[in-house]
Formats: C-alpha cells, structure tokens, sequence
C-alpha cells in the first residue's frame, strides 16, 4: 500500500527539491495499485462519504459548514449526520461548536458594500443553540469595515474577529504607502476586535488592535514611521506585497492562548504567522509600550517568510499562502506548538500542501528568542505530513491535532478530510459531497490543480438513477455538500453532547436551502 510521508526536523526547501522525485514515484505506484485508496472505482460515480477507516481513529464527532450551504452538519465516524443545525445564511467561513452545544458561527452579511462576496468575506456573528434557535446575531458589517474568515471563543464569553478596515487614499498615503501599490483610492487594513455581545443582535468593543497602529516602511522618509523594515520585526511594511491590492494583507485565521494571554493570526499575503500580545489595553495596543511583555501592540513574534522584513533568502520561506494557524491546546500531544495548514499555491518548487507542526521558541518571559540577527526561528518542522502530488488546496481548509495524538486535515476545496496517525498512516479518510449544481463562479472560483492531484468530483451531469447509487444513508445531502473552511473533531465527552440525541438522521434528498 502507498504511503503518504512524514518528515521530522526537515527544513521546507530540503523537502521541495525532491519533490520531482517522490511526485514520480507517487505517480507509479499509482499505475501499479489500481486499488489505491485516492483513486475512484468508475469516473463516472465519485466515491464518497468514509473512503477508508481503521481501529485507530480517534473516536468522536467532527462538526462541517459546507460553503455554499446554509446547513452545519455533526458528523459520525461513518459520516453519517446525528445533528444538524439550519442557519438563516451561509457561512462567513469559520463555525465552533461550544461546550453548552451552541453553535457560534461567522455568517455572510445581507450587504457587502465595498468588499467581496467572496475570499472569506462575513460581516455577520451569530450564536445558535443546539435546536437550531437564532440567540445572538450582530451584524459585524458597515461601508467601511467587515468582520472576515475566523473568529476565536474566549473563555469570558467574548468573541475576537478579523476586521477588514477600509482608508481612504490620503490615509494610505500618510501612512507610507507607494501610490503605486494603490488600487483605487482606498486600501484595507486589518483589525482585531474583542467583542462583547450585549442582548440578542448587540456587542460592545471592549478591546481593539489595528495593523495601522504598526506599520513600518522606507518610501518616504519625510512620514513618522520612515524606517528600515530589516531593522524593525515587530512591525509590518506597508508596501511588502508589491502589486496594486485593496486586501494586501488579507488575514484567514485568528487564535488565543490563554495561558500567555496572546493572539496568533496568519496573513496569506505575506506567508507569515504573527503573535501579539492580547494583556495590553486598548490604548497600549496602540503604541510600542505596555501589556505583560512591554511591548504594546508590536509583533511578538512572525514566522513563515522572512523576506516579508527584509531578511533570508528564498531558501528561508516555509510558508506558502498558510491557512488555520493555531496553538495545539493543553493536555494534547504537541500541546504549545503551532499547528497549521500550509497551501504551498505560491511555491514553484512543490506543487502539493502539507500540515505542518512547529515548536515555537518560546522563553520564561512569554516572549521569543532569536539568534542574533537572524529571523526567529525554528528552521526546521517539527512534524509534516504531505503527499506529493496528491494532497493540494490552494485555498481555505485547516488542521486539528486529536486526543490521541492523531491529525485531523482539512483539505477544503478537495471536499477531503484525512485522519493521519503521527507516523503518517492513513486512519480515516472521508470525501464530502460536492454540490449537485454546478457552482457559480462566484461562490467557488475556478481553480487549476497540480497534474495528478485528487480532482474535485461533480454531479453536475448525473442521471437521477446514477445520484441514487452514491447518495449515503444518513450522510449529508448531496444538494449541501461542497467545499469546507474548515472540519473540526470533537471528542465523545466533550460537554455539548451530555444527554443529546446523536442518533443517525435518516435525510431525504431535498432542494438546497442555498439556491
């Protein structure tokens, strides 16, 4: 049996320049074992639901929000549905199940304004509970700022988002933007807010971050925060991403340690993961000064792509357009690392994404070491898993580490979750339905996969008869499936399942709420 890889305290451009070689070598094994587990019976009757299974899954419930679906589904370990929740919108990317079963989700807003409907656009946060009730709905949109792709529960009851903010042109300017890199007259930049919600459609912003507040560049130096940005890691080069772009930053994820009191986001753009620090105030946030580590609201720590400030070589770069960064939590094997799902749309020299772990080099000050004048580190993984050739997204989808020291992997627009144990041996493999109408341009861009990479399936051109042989009893309609933000596992014991009703829900085949 084929067997996908691991790869421990390996650096990323060590693995790329064998990736010719073990894409060569996938691709005949997959001519010799027409059994493989990637490949489909016929071409004309995609495999779907479980696709493989083992004694060593890890046993619990993994929580899907189909992007071109109203519906979020709760899913068995045979991928049949024991709960459902049937929301008024789609989603705006992210969904968490909480531990008294309610269901906090990003939502897509009814107005978009100025920003896209989609690259992960929201504007909408709401909280269902367990049956379905609409108990919170804030509408995290206005002309000039939009919540977007994550959110992150806090153990308070509060909520962090991701916020685009639109400035005009003189803003930008202000700020040291090249008017090259100007497209239009406005430029989004991002924001973190902490929000409280007040009553069912209410929230007060009890604390706030903004990239504007921390931005470095060497274009004009007659602007305040002319500067080197080699010189200056803790702040963020306006004019990095050097083509004309509102949303150049453009952040996917958000996560907290509440142990150091930090926030790691992950910015596509830049290929890069940054920590704040989270106990500052508002005001210190805003400065250089304050919060527990004395550094008011300036990165803590980046890593990914150090040729973002102006340091490393192309051989530097480990992250390439990274999804779902976040600390691996306590008590979990890896517990502290950084786990994430790293795209690998940007690299020329792989054409495959990986999961990827890293231990960060963290000190008793809850700051982070780095050797001299290099970037921080580490320069090697600390685990990966990867298949050449096969595994690739190039956009949205993420990672869990389980319980028992499996991985959960999200590969989002391949409809696919894996289930890899930590010496890469496949223990669960699962495909979602794809959406039986073929789906606007709009809602999933076209996107052109790697020669030999797992195709997306379609149902566009079935028969009724064809559809009724690969329909799961108990899975997820057809008619909601599609491609995933995220999956998320939760264990058998975990507190919002304590006497529910998990029972298999038997669907019938019905019209998508989503049309």
């Amino acid at each position: 049996m084929f067997q996908l890889k691991t790869t421990d305290a390996r650096s990323r451009h060590a693995r790329s320049g064998t990736a010719f070689i073990r894409g060569l070598f996938c691709l005949l094994n997959c001519v010799s074992l027409p059994a493989l587990m990637w490949a489909q019976e016929t071409p004309e009757l995609p495999r779907l639901g479980v696709l493989r299974t083992s004694d060593v899954v890890c046993d619990g419930y993994t929580l899907i929000s189909p992007l071109s679906s109203h519906s979020t589904f709760l899913i068995n370990n045979e991928g049949q549905v024991v709960h459902e929740w049937k929301c008024d919108r789609k989603p705006g990317q992210a969904t968490y199940l909480l531990e008294d079963g309610s269901l906090l989700r990003a939502g897509k807003a009814d107005e978009f304004f100025q920003f896209p409907v989609t690259t992960g656009s929201g504007g909408r946060i709401q909280k269902y509970d367990w049956d379905g009730n609409l108990v919170w709905d804030f509408v995290s949109c206005s002309p000039y700022r939009m919540s977007h792709h994550d959110i992150e529960p806090l153990p308070n009851g509060n909520v962090l988002c991701i916020v685009w903010e639109s400035y005009l042109r003189d803003v930008a300017i202000e700020a040291g933007r090249n008017p090259e890199l100007l497209m239009g007259d406005v430029l989004w930049l991002e924001a973190i807010f902490e929000l409280k919600p007040t009553g069912p459609s209410g929230a007060e912003i009890v604390w706030r971050w903004s990239l504007l507040d921390h931005l470095v560049q060497d274009w004009d130096d007659s602007k305040n925060n002319y500067g080197d940005p080699a010189e200056h890691p803790e702040l963020v080069d306006i004019n990095y991403v050097p083509r004309p772009v509102a949303d150049w930053v453009h952040m996917n994820s958000i996560d907290y340690n509440a142990e150091l009191d930090q926030i790691v986001v992950g910015s596509r753009s830049f290929s890069e993961v940054w920590v704040i620090d989270h106990s500052t105030t508002t005001e210190e946030a805003k400065g250089h000064v304050g919060g527990q580590r004395g550094r008011g609201g300036d990165l803590l720590y980046r890593w990914g792509n150090p040729m973002a400030w102006r340091k490393g070589m192309p051989d530097d770069r480990m992250l390439y357009n990274q999804h779902d960064a976040h600390w691996v939590p306590a008590g979990l094997p890896g517990a502290g690392h950084l786990l994430l799902f790293n795209n690998g749309q940007e690299n020329t020299e792989q054409d495959f994404s990986s999961a990827d772990e890293i231990r960060l080099p963290l000190n008793s000050t809850g700051t982070y070491d780095r050797n001299g004048d290099d970037p921080f580190g580490p320069s090697e993984l600390e685990w990966t898993f990867e298949d050449p050739g096969k595994l690739f997204s190039p956009r949205i989808s993420g990672v869990q580490r389980l319980p028992n020291g499996n991985t959960l992997i999200c590969s989002g627009t391949q409809y696919l979750l894996l289930e890899v144990t930590p010496d890469a041996k496949v223990a669960w493999m699962y495909r979602n339905p794809p959406r039986f109408r073929s789906p606007t341009a709009e809602e999933e861009p076209e996107t052109n996969f790697p020669p030999g990479s797992l195709p997306r399936p379609s149902l566009s051109d079935l028969p009724e008869e064809q559809l009724a042989k690969i329909r799961i009893p108990g899975g997820i309609p057809l008619e909601e499936g599609g491609t995933m933000f995220r999956a998320t596992k939760y264990p058998l014991d975990y507190p919002a399942f304590r006497n529910r009703d998990l029972t298999v829900k038997l669907q019938q085949t019905r019209p998508s709420d989503s049309q």
